[in-house]
């Protein structure tokens, strides 16, 4: 598959749909009134990252890229389908640029990440929309707002945390294929990298991306060769590896001319941490070894690692020193996290923020969780429930004690005394007497 890292993209967000004049007619009702609905939203244009892919190759099919324009409305009052959105599925690492190439309006870094480009028109309204006291028949709608259209610049930044540069036929392509999985081209004649290679290195339980990118040469960042076009997927490193050939001469004048080309290109990568590596030592005499390395550390200005690509001396070293350069970024981009602190629950909490708060004892639930904590806090109210109940109980009265009886026979509980006298209840009899005779 063809490598693209820039793509040029025609986008149209869908327009909204016009609102509809509709009255309703039917039987027996004879003053229906507006009838119509509004119409539907259109579509917006969305740029969302995918992490499956690794180049911006379906834009150079298909450069036009347009939402759905919505329904316009209805009679009885139904609103038009809302369009569809047109979602450009770009990879992880692009940038997204005005028609100018320079204003940046969006830097897609991680996956899923999602942003609108382009906003979609909103539906007219219909003609029941405007309907009032004073203006009960109203004979016109809305037309819906129209699309919105842009070009965009596309630019394909890869995200990988170390990266390769140095001369042609330095090494880079047999130093990736022997440190990762990737199986770059490899020939004996310059420039045989013709576009950026990826792979996983993994060295001491630790991994991390490397990014092989076409060697420069003297003149690159006038366009010399293939340029500096490539120097931007470098941009996102953390550490860059700089290959020296030590079977070539003037490996010092070598090492400035990268300097320079890296200085002219800018965007920062000239001051990030560089590994400084002589590759090809298993075919360079050790006579001439020591005054090459010595050469190399005096124009650059720190150690400089002896490695083989073919051999893999001195490959472990290089690795474990960047390693050590990525896990330090990495502290630093978490350290640099935004902390949410949470909220005081507990009024010990509580007292932290508000000086006025009365000091109370630590709970000895405060390391729990905060439902936990919730549920202590709640009075318990049921003895006192119970005690309400208990006091709205009917008293019963007791019954009297039991008499002995004569001739050793069991004594019967005689009932409590009755509630009405044996007058009243004769003054009743009499009373109820006189009423049936009537």
């Amino acid at each position: 598959m063809k490598f693209l890292d820039v793509a040029k993209v025609y986008a149209s967000s869908g327009a909204g749909g016009n609102g509809c004049i509709a009255f309703r007619r039917e039987k027996f009702i004879e003053y229906g009134g507006p009838y119509g609905g509004d119409g539907g939203r259109g579509g917006d244009v969305v740029a969302e990252a995918a992490e499956n892919l690794n180049t911006l190759i379906d834009f150079r099919f298909q450069q036009h890229v347009k939402a759905q324009s919505g329904e316009g409305g209805k009679g009885k009052v139904m609103t038009g389908a809302n369009g569809d959105d047109a979602v450009m599925k770009v990879p992880v690492g692009t940038q997204i640029y005005e028609e100018d190439g320079e204003s940046l309006i969006a830097d897609l870094t991680d996956a899923g990440q999602r942003v609108r480009l382009l906003k979609g028109g909103n539906g007219g309204f219909g003609n029941t929309h405007f309907k009032s006291s004073t203006n009960q028949a109203p004979d016109f709608a809305m037309p819906g707002q129209p699309a919105q259209e842009a070009i965009f610049i596309l630019k394909l930044k890869l995200i990988a945390d170390a990266g390769l540069i140095g001369m042609p036929n330095a090494g880079k392509s047999t130093f990736l294929s022997r440190v990762s999985a990737a199986r770059p081209k490899i020939a004996d004649y310059p420039f045989t990298t013709l576009e950026p290679q990826l792979g996983v290195v993994k060295i001491d339980e630790s991994d991390f991306v490397l990014a092989d990118l076409p060697g420069l040469i003297e003149g690159a960042h006038e366009g010399v060769g293939l340029g500096d076009r490539f120097l931007g997927h470098a941009e996102r490193c953390a550490t860059i590896l700089h290959l020296i050939d030590g079977t070539a001469d003037g490996v010092a004048k070598t090492y400035r001319t990268i300097r320079h080309e890296l200085e002219a290109y800018g965007e920062g990568l000239a001051g990030k941490p560089e590994i400084v590596a002589l590759n090809k030592v298993d075919a360079i005499p050790e006579k001439d070894l020591a005054k090459k390395k010595a050469a190399l550390e005096k124009a650059c200005g720190q150690k400089v690692h002896v490695i083989s690509g073919v051999s893999g001396e001195g490959v472990s070293t290089v690795l474990r020193a960047m390693m050590r350069q990525i896990n330090d970024r990495r502290v630093r981009r978490i350290a640099a996290r935004p902390v949410i602190a949470r909220a005081p629950v507990t009024r010990a909490e509580r007292q932290t923020v508000n000086f006025k708060a009365s000091v109370v004892a630590k709970s000895p639930l405060a390391e729990l969780d905060l439902d936990v904590k919730v549920k202590s806090a709640r009075p318990v109210i049921a003895p006192r429930k119970k005690k309400v109940a208990e006091a709205e109980k009917p008293v019963r009265k007791p019954l009297q004690k039991k008499k002995a009886v004569k001739g050793g026979g069991k004594a019967k509980a005689k009932p409590a005394r009755a509630k009405h006298s044996a007058k009243a209840r004769a003054n009743k009899a009499a009373l109820n007497r006189k009423r049936s005779r009537r």
